[in-house]
């Protein structure tokens, strides 16, 4: 194949990735805003939403190294389109959900489902990203994923008190159908690269080879962190924002307006990511939304200063999320991109998963002001360990950053 024709092959598998992944994307995001409701509504008590909400993230931090190695091995295609499939099936299965029991099963399928869908498209784009151009790639098809979680849930919210709650199920499963026809029609199906013998023997045994990686291990230490200061934080927002007079709608402009300034932001910051140094702007990205964290408690008294304080850790995330993300491809085209794209968004997981339970104790223990705190001070002690690690592998990572 020619270059042209290559590179022509390689913007029909972005754009059909991008549209695909923003319409699943926005899918999820439409029943965010319904989901803690409707569990109660079923009879869930707290621990069970507990439960149902870490079902989701348990199963696809699970699963999303294993299908990320197999599609290393197998192809991409196939597993993108089958959970875009599932996708569509289980947003319809929410509607019979009947007890806390089936929503819990319900959210642990719609967990593996995720697992063959976001990582994998993830590894498809850092297949056809080009050398020292990383950042901008994934910088831009991050995009896909932060306007589809940012407008999902305003949508929600308008279906769910104009046309009811199963109107909202059915938004999700159109969308993800129409996601599924995409892919499956009009998305090439690439010949990974390295299928070779000689070219995959650094891909066997991929995630020993990952985690003896000095850099890689701090990244992954340094998510998973990361998003135990973080995670927690969307769960309690809403209760700290009621004490200072915010409205829900208000909260919920909050949320989006954060992550629609990231969205906005990672095609510029992914550009910087190929030309600077990655680990320094993972850093200063990071500090930023650490800052912002510790500052909630201290300066939010109203919605104008908390909307304020939350750009600023979306113009964070907006500048360390391209370089990791980069860093991630450098080393997916080493080791194998499926692998470690699904060992990336696993430790984020983990951290997703521990979040609301750990921000909970701190509330429980110290005060609802102190989870901003605690928050803030893990989110800079992961910032330390990346910075420990990336210092320990300057001299023995195999990655050329």
């Amino acid at each position: 194949m020619n270059e042209r024709m290559k590179s022509k092959q390689y913007q029909q598998i972005f754009n059909v990735l991008f549209i695909s992944i923003f319409a699943a994307m926005m899918g999820l995001g439409i029943v965010s805003p319904i989901m803690p409701v409707f569990a109660e509504d079923l009879g869930a008590s707290g621990i069970w939403l507990g439960i149902i909400f870490s079902g989701f993230s348990l199963s696809r931090g699970v699963f999303m190294p294993i299908v990320g190695n197999l599609s290393d091995k197998n192809g991409r295609k196939k597993y993108i389109v089958t959970g875009l499939l599932a996708y569509a099936v289980i947003s319809l299965l929410y509607l019979v959900a009947y007890n806390v029991y089936a929503l819990s099963m319900i959210r642990v399928v719609h967990g593996f489902a995720s697992a063959m869908v976001i990582p994998i498209a993830m590894a498809y784009v850092g297949e056809i990203s080009e050398e020292d151009k990383e950042g901008n790639t994934m910088g831009r098809f991050n995009i896909a994923l932060f306007l589809g979680m940012g407008s999902g849930p305003i949508i929600g919210g308008i279906l769910h008190d104009v046309f009811g709650l199963s109107s909202v199920f059915i938004a999700m499963s159109v969308l993800s159908f129409i996601a599924f026809l995409l892919t499956l029609f009009l998305l090439p199906d690439l010949k990974i690269a390295g299928q070779s013998d000689k070219d995959f023997s650094d891909r066997r045994h991929p995630f020993k080879k990952l985690l003896k990686d000095d850099i890689i291990k701090g990244l992954l230490i340094f998510r998973a962190i990361g998003a135990i200061g973080r995670g927690g934080i969307m769960a309690f927002l809403p209760i700290f924002a009621a004490k200072i007079d915010i409205t829900a709608s208000q909260i919920g402009i909050i949320i989006s307006v954060n992550l629609f300034l990231t969205a906005l932001l990672q095609g510029y910051f992914g550009k910087l990511a190929d030309r600077y140094s990655k680990i320094l702007l993972i850093i200063l990205g990071s500090g930023i939304s650490a800052a912002a964290l510790l500052f909630i408690p201290l300066i939010a008294h109203n919605f104008r200063s908390l909307l304020i304080i939350d750009m600023f850790m979306g113009i964070g995330g907006a500048i360390s999320m391209p370089a990791a993300s980069a860093i991630t491809v450098i080393a997916g085209k080493r080791y194998g991109m499926g692998a470690s794209m699904g060992v990336f968004n696993t430790a984020m997981s983990v951290g997703m998963i521990l979040a609301p339970l750990l921000s909970g104790m701190v509330m429980d223990t110290l005060g609802l002001i102190y989870i901003f705190y605690v928050a803030g001070i893990v989110s800079v002690l992961g910032i330390l360990i990346f910075i420990y690690y990336v210092r320990k592998g300057i001299n023995t990572s195999n990655l050329i950053l």
